[in-house]
């Protein structure tokens, strides 16, 4: 009944999730791959949003929100050659005929037996989004099952935004942004069927609410995720009452009841706000993260972005109770030495490393394409290097939004737009 899922609780975690083992690899010189174009052709899919997975073979498996047979968007899997180059193929492309999903905005989870977990935006029996299955068929191909429809009945949730996470049971965590939004926990009871159940359902106002991301757990078995709006600071909303974004953890409480604390209240100024993205967790229990906005260098709004470029941050929990944050770097608008507006969520090397990307660039707002940053400690504090400045060359991407994954000897892949195509790239990033 239960299916198991590489590294127990660890799956969840952004950097292991992926069946990849990261070292401490500090990078000196980049060189950027462009893995795969994608193309508007009738056939391939385009618009990555979600960054990719991998699994032990070192196949890439990632969504696109538009193309595929329909042009509801896409599962692909790309392959590497002997020889060098990597072969793609579509394995499912989803459809708006009223039972499957379309518009998968997520990220895939993997289990050991490679099959494929993943979420629609829209579509399914309500048009509300999906949780759906993609399993190897003997021989070839790949069938696709609904695991879940979501419905807007007041108690469930719907538009699942983000991927899903897995625990070693083989049951599945996520979230949605619909109305206030929910986290859900999907589990197998056998002949093929699954049952949802609503963990949290988000209360609004001073309470976290609408999250976007996805999920990550602790070795306890708690869950960590951000919201883009909620707590008590409402700077961001105009005093609407909506607040600038929190930092939430579910913990289990027994009886399948669990609690919600919100950790951190984002104020909207130089401690960053709208957190966008997941989290990556440390042995220490320390949360990192990211926010696409704030920050103590307001340079960015001289090209008409709200006060500062964005932010890393960390949140500690401290020995009186509560957390606390720290700011570890503000993107800043500074003639092409930095990238502003890290939409995509960091990953972390067993050497404590951060990388991730950002959206733009500071040499050029209207040409600015955005970076692959890496952040690491030392002599008692963070320094950035930019390892990738995206041109938009007509072969090059431009403006990632995801995060990242890397493989045991430091290569870093992800996603952005751009392309020979225009319509979005895998890439490689080579130390």
């Amino acid at each position: 009944m239960r299916k198991r899922f590489s590294g127990g609780l660890a799956a969840s975690l952004p950097i292991l999730a992926l069946g990849i083992f990261i070292p401490g690899i500090h990078a000196v010189a980049q060189q950027e791959v462009v893995v795969h174009n994608f193309n508007n052709n009738g056939k391939d899919g385009y618009a990555p949003y979600a960054g990719v997975i991998s699994d032990a073979s070192g196949n890439l498996y990632g969504t696109t929100v538009r193309g595929g047979t329909y042009n509801y968007g896409a599962v692909f899997e790309l392959s590497p050659k002997t020889g060098g180059g990597w072969t793609e193929k579509i394995l499912h492309s989803f459809n708006s005929n009223g039972t499957d999903g379309y518009y998968p905005y997520g990220a895939l989870v993997i289990d050991t037996a490679n099959n494929l977990y993943g979420t629609t935006y829209y579509g399914g029996f309500y048009n509300e989004g999906t949780a759906f299955e993609l399993s190897p068929k003997a021989g070839a191909g790949w069938i696709e099952r609904i695991l879940y429809n979501f419905n807007a009945s007041g108690t469930d949730g719907y538009y699942p935004h983000a991927g899903m996470i897995a625990d070693a049971f083989g049951n599945l965590y996520g979230t949605t942004v619909g109305g206030r939004g929910i986290v859900f926990e999907l589990s197998p009871i056998g002949g093929g069927n699954w049952t949802e159940k609503a963990l949290y359902n988000f209360q609004g106002g001073t309470d976290a609410w609408q999250p976007n991301a996805g999920l990550i757990f602790d070795p306890a078995g708690n869950l960590y995720g951000t919201t883009t709006a909620g707590g008590h600071n409402t700077a961001c909303y105009q005093n609407a009452g909506l607040g600038c974004g929190t930092v939430f953890e579910l913990s289990p409480a027994g009886g399948g009841i669990w609690t919600e604390k919100v950790l951190y209240e984002f104020a909207g100024g130089a401690d960053g706000y709208f957190p966008f993205s997941s989290l990556v967790l440390d042995v220490s229990g320390n949360l990192y993260g990211t926010t696409p906005y704030g920050g103590g260098n307001t340079t960015c709004l001289n090209v008409g972005i709200s006060a500062g470029c964005g932010i890393v941050f960390e949140l500690t929990p401290s020995t009186q109770g509560g957390w606390r944050e720290k700011v570890l770097h503000n993107f800043n608008f500074d003639n092409g030495k930095d990238g502003t507006i890290p939409y995509g969520g960091l990953i972390r090397d067993a050497s404590g490393n951060l990388y991730g990307t950002t959206e733009s660039t500071g040499f050029n707002f209207a040409y600015g394409y955005g970076t692959v940053f890496e952040l690491s400690f030392t002599t008692g504090k963070w320094a950035e290097k930019i390892l990738h400045n995206f041109g938009n060359t007509g072969k090059g991407g431009d403006a990632p939004a995801a995060s990242m994954i890397m493989d045991a000897i430091g290569n870093l892949y992800g996603t952005a737009g751009g392309g020979a195509y225009g319509d979005g790239i895998v890439f490689e990033v080579i130390p």
